[in-house]
């Protein structure tokens, strides 16, 4: 028999990274819900400590701080508050990223290059490196990392944002190899359509109406014919934190309502000017 209370995170001190907002906002408040005191970090402390007086509201600790880690000498510091705050690190979700921004492989530039990998990819690294060096310390921890479908199956004209996110998911098998003989697993989740700020950037550029029904077009598309909410990915991160998954590490999840089994695009190519 399984015994559910492996599932608990009771006595954890939990970061997420993107925290404020849409999959970051909902994993900050499952891993609250699960036991965990939790730090929320992005670039805004307003909404920050917006979602840090809902998790505390939930009887949990709750520390807002804000950090732009696609500029890296802001990790130390930021690391350096939670340890004074907590002492330790034992679950770290790598949830900060940017938005996938339209355009074709033969338009975008080095700039947006640049401001995609910073965040989803160099800042991801850099922060779990700072982390994992705790957790080994500490004997152990968690580390999670969120990517894309896209990662797996390629989005026309996002490409840059899918080569970070399939670069997300190595970088899970070799930290994950790399770590596991420091008690550290660290493992990814691969949402897909989930209603978001992120998802709506796929239509930012029409015009409401059209927006709309772009949105509700790629919906019927899902084989599960909706879009995802963030509370659903927060279970897989509940799972992959915990002692549940003691023996899971390198993997990927992916939460995706079925789109990487079906033909599935977001933009229809004529939109694209």
């Amino acid at each position: 028999m399984i015994d559910l209370s492996r599932f608990s995170l009771e006595g954890k001190v939990a970061v997420v990274t993107g925290g404020s907002r849409g999959i970051g906002r909902g994993i900050a408040f499952g891993l609250a819900q699960a036991g965990a005191d939790v730090v929320v970090t992005s670039r805004k402390l307003p909404d920050l400590e917006a979602v840090a007086g809902e998790i505390k509201a939930l009887g949990r600790k709750a520390v807002p701080i804000a950090a732009h880690l696609g500029r890296i000498e802001n990790i130390p510091t930021l690391v350096d508050q939670i340890m004074k705050e907590f002492g330790r690190i034992d679950i770290l979700v790598n949830n900060a990223g940017a938005s996938p921004a339209m355009g074709t492989v033969l338009e975008c530039e080095e700039r947006l290059w640049d401001t995609i990998m910073n965040l989803n990819l160099k800042g991801l690294y850099f922060m779990s490196q700072a982390v994992a060096r705790i957790m080994k310390d500490q004997g152990g921890g968690s580390i999670i990392h969120i990517s894309s479908m896209d990662g797996i199956k390629p989005e026309p004209y996002v490409g840059i944002y899918s080569i970070s996110k399939a670069g997300v998911i190595m970088a899970t098998k070799s930290m994950a190899l790399e770590l596991a003989p420091y008690n550290i697993r660290v493992n990814s989740i691969a949402p897909g359509p989930i209603s978001t700020k992120m998802l709506d950037s796929h239509w930012f550029h029409l015009p409401e109406e059209q927006a709309k029904a772009e949105k509700e077009k790629a919906a019927r598309m899902v084989p599960l014919k909706r879009i995802g909410e963030p509370d659903e990915i927060a279970g897989a991160a509940i799972y992959l934190a915990s002692d549940a998954s003691s023996f899971t590490t390198g993997e990927t999840i992916l939460i995706d309502g079925g789109c990487t089994i079906a033909s599935f695009e977001f933009v229809d190519p004529s939109t694209i000017k």
